[in-house]
């Protein structure tokens, strides 16, 4: 099923600079090119999320229907809901360039501006795809964007630990379902990103205050935030490590598909290309000639439809073990 991604949103608002840039920098970043995005007006929002439907649970967990004898009642049924705000975060990176400098280029300065732009928006693909998982964490995340994945998953009831110990070699699985009520971005202002036309203004010389030059300026603006929805639509196989026996395999993978919903599965898996590498190595060749197992690129789901499996720098294999 097509969806709506963050290309498609750059697309729509005609900002042609930064199409060209996106198509060349977003390909190595999943999280950002096939998750989905929506747009909103603001840069905040409020969803009402029930967290409870009203019929009582049996000591079980399955839900008992209202049913009742004649003569006799039945206990008023009533879900729980609460309020979760969704923000928008800022982020604007700017660029500087000698005017000297750019004037050198044998294509002119707009080519070396838009060499050093390039550099740039990959730059910060690179720290919104981190974003992604790490969010707000002090060690891998920027405190002063949106919460992540880490930050948003129910840690005690959606994980599932591959008790590696050592922490020099520590990482992580995410499964996701992507889905406009379930995990998306979140673009604020209409999804707007500015990259505004370079402007020369006067530079004061860093190592000297009484001395300056002529620089091209410019930024981009633009209001990234992180949805999560649904809590069940997020696990996280922690504690991947290099250590013998602790990577990552079937196993755990089956695992974490039973955590979601029945019929709700993920419709993605990010992995870092070790954790890619030791779920290959963890499977038997059962081709006639004993050559090894093919390279995993997608998952047989619960339901029988493949998941795509992704590999992504994002996902570092030094998380701490505490993580």
């Amino acid at each position: 099923m097509a969806v709506l991604t963050l290309i498609d949103i750059v697309k729509m608002n005609e900002s042609d600079p930064v199409v060209g840039l996106i198509d060349e920098t977003v390909k190595v970043h999943p999280e950002i090119a096939l998750l989905e995005s929506r747009t909103i007006r603001g840069i905040a929002y409020k969803a009402l999320v029930r967290k409870t439907l009203g019929n009582p649970a049996t000591a079980g967990g399955a839900m008992k229907g209202s049913f009742r004898s004649a003569n006799a009642g039945t206990v008023p049924v009533k879900a729980v809901y609460e309020n979760k705000l969704f923000e928008c975060f800022i982020l604007n990176p700017l660029l500087q360039m000698d005017m000297a400098v750019a004037a050198a280029h044998e294509d002119g300065p707009e080519a070396a501006f838009a060499l050093e732009a390039s550099g740039a928006m990959e730059g910060e693909w690179q720290g919104l795809a981190n974003q992604f998982y790490y969010g707000t964490d002090a060690t891998y995340g920027n405190a002063n964007g949106c919460p992540g994945l880490l930050q948003q998953y129910d840690a005690t009831n959606r994980v599932i630990d591959a008790t590696g110990t050592t922490e020099s070699t520590c990482s992580s699985v995410w499964l996701v379902r992507s889905a406009p009520q379930w995990t998306t971005w979140i673009w604020g202002q209409n999804g707007n990103m500015n990259f505004r036309q370079p402007q020369i203004i006067r530079v004061v010389d860093p190592n000297d205050s009484t001395k300056f030059f002529d620089a091209m300026a410019s930024g981009l603006l633009a209001r990234p935030g992180l949805q999560v929805g649904q809590q069940r639509g997020v696990v996280r196989i922690k504690k991947l490590t290099g250590d013998t026996g602790k990577g990552l395999t079937d196993s755990l993978l089956q695992q974490a598909l039973a955590l979601f919903p029945a019929g709700l599965g993920p419709n993605h898996i990010f992995m870092s290309q070790r954790s890619g590498s030791q779920l290959q190595r963890s499977r038997t060749a059962t081709n006639p000639t004993g050559a090894p197992a093919p390279y995993p690129r997608e998952y047989e789901g619960l339901d029988g439809q493949p998941i795509p499996l992704h590999i992504t720098e994002a996902i570092v294999n030094t998380e701490t073990i505490a993580l």
